[in-house]
């Protein structure tokens, strides 16, 4: 018998190139995996399926972790506001840790002799799903054919084409992973430095030129309803992605340090994800305290940064998560966004715990809680540290 192996499939070029290699240079029998996180709907699964026992796949599966992925991390990085480099919401970063976990577990239950991906060697990719295999399935070997054979896009494409397949370089030049985190695009101009992608390699396009005014309801940190209609966190996401992305909001350039040391470019288009964390970091500055909001910051950037690198499954992120869920006891309440296009406005926010709204003080207005000399007497202490720093320079 044919010695099995699962491999993590999208229908794109790479994972195309995979599975033909993997039958017809390595007699292999090819089980296709995709791992819907919440990007694909019924008829692009359905296409992908066909497409790939067109390749040779033996067996097609579709597993679906979107409510796995919600739980397990998207919600944390709502609660840490999570924007790498300030910029980028982790869309294909967390995505690929559960797209390589679930693969993992499928291989080791169907006790698969080997787990192939489809990444390069110059990616961050390869680290997450090659960390996830050895640590959930240690006992099945990885193949990496494009990695191990230093394939350009081009050279795929030609293997393809010379077996029969057809794939045009137009339609491969970009690098296209979606999920419900948000949708990535690599290739052409963010191979440089200076170049910006076309409108036309977005995969939503500009729809509205109006604006429209939408509120967002959480509560504990976590978004539970949309202009009043209460939904799963789930629905409401993809809900937000639609509308968003018909004003093309979302999008932008990220540049950062990859896993490997060097530097990695990327556009992305991200509607839901961008508008939940600023409207949630929003609700936050409200309802938090100065001592709450700055912690956080730092815990949610190692958690950020460490989910990027392939250390979700490190025990230390446990503890992170654990103290982002208790910041958000008090974080519920409703933001007013405005909609525009390519933009978005947050207008404000409503609720029982906002501390703007105490009842001890008015910023720059007036206060129920201390006089005139209450105020000169802490100006004077909250001023000592100062003066005697001061106070040397004066000797010398």
């Amino acid at each position: 018998m044919k010695k099995k192996v699962v491999l993590a499939y999208s229908g794109g070029l790479d994972t195309s190139f995979c599975a033909v290699y993997l039958t017809r240079e390595l007699g292999l029998e090819v089980h296709t995996v995709i791992v819907n996180s919440g990007g694909f709907s019924a008829a692009e699964l359905a296409a992908i399926e066909a497409r790939a026992y067109e390749l040779g796949s033996s067996r097609h599966e579709v597993i679906d972790v979107t409510q796995r992925f919600y739980r397990d991390c998207l919600r944390y990085l709502i609660f840490g506001n999570v924007l790498k480099n300030d910029t980028y919401p982790l869309s294909v970063s967390a995505e690929r840790m559960f797209q390589s976990l679930a693969l993992a577990e499928y291989a080791r239950a169907h006790q698969a002799d080997y787990i192939a991906h489809g990444s390069t060697g110059a990616g961050n990719d390869q680290v997450r799903f090659d960390v996830a295999f050895s640590v959930i399935a240690p006992a099945t070997e990885i193949i990496t054919p494009i990695r191990d054979l230093k394939l350009s896009r081009q050279a795929e494409i030609d293997f393809l084409n010379q077996h029969g397949f057809e794939m045009s370089w137009e339609k491969a030049k970009y690098s296209i992973n979606k999920g419900i985190w948000g949708t990535s695009v690599g290739g052409v101009e963010t191979l440089t430095s200076r170049e910006a992608l076309p409108e036309s390699a977005y995969p939503s396009q500009l729809q509205r030129q109006d604006s429209e005014r939408v509120e967002i309801t959480f509560e504990r940190g976590e978004p539970v309803a949309l202009n009043g209609q209460k939904m799963e966190p789930v629905a409401l996401i993809q809900q937000l992605n639609e509308l968003g992305a018909a004003f093309a909001i979302g999008r932008d350039t990220h540049v950062g340090d990859t896993i490997l040391g060097i530097k990695g470019r990327v556009g992305f288009e991200a509607p839901a994800p961008l508008i939940l964390i600023k409207a949630h970091h929003l609700l936050e500055k409200h309802t938090l305290s100065r001592w709450q909001l700055l912690h956080k910051d730092y815990v949610a950037n190692w958690y950020g940064t460490l989910l990027h690198e392939a250390q979700y499954l490190d025990p230390v992120m446990r503890d992170f998560e654990a103290l982002l869920e208790s910041s958000q006891a008090r974080v519920s309440g409703t933001v007013f966004v405005t909609l525009q296009p390519y933009r978005f406005e947050l207008q404000g926010v409503e609720s029982k715990f906002d501390m703007m709204q105490s009842k001890v003080a008015t910023y720059g207005e007036e206060n129920n809680a201390w006089d005139g000399r209450d105020a000169q007497g802490f100006i004077k202490i909250f001023s000592n540290q100062l003066k005697i720093h001061s106070s040397f320079d004066d000797e010398n």
